[in-house]
């Protein structure tokens, strides 16, 4: 089932996304810029913040996901993240 992504900026740093799918959860994410540009090699936060949810995406289910959380957390559950983030962002 296809799931839809929905990015809403709360401020520089803070993104609500929603993921509609057989059910809609709610999650808040914070992003340093920093970490954006390390992992990412951009500042735009909000096309990392996408990218990332659909990276977990392909790998758990929309309630699987925590509901609030820094962007960093996903590299503990998935070590191979940060080295896969990038290529999704092209």
């Amino acid at each position: 089932m296809t799931q839809q992504i929905n990015i809403r900026k709360l401020d520089n740093t803070t993104f609500e996304v929603s993921v509609e799918g057989s059910t809609t959860t709610t999650h808040v994410v914070t992003v340093n810029p920093d970490y954006a540009r390390k992992i990412a090699g951009t500042s735009e936060a909000e096309r990392l913040v996408r990218a990332s949810f659909e990276f977990l995406l392909a790998r758990e289910s929309n309630t699987s996901i925590l509901r609030r959380f820094d962007l960093p957390l996903i590299g503990h559950y998935f070590p191979e993240y940060e080295q896969q983030i990038g290529s999704l962002l092209q």
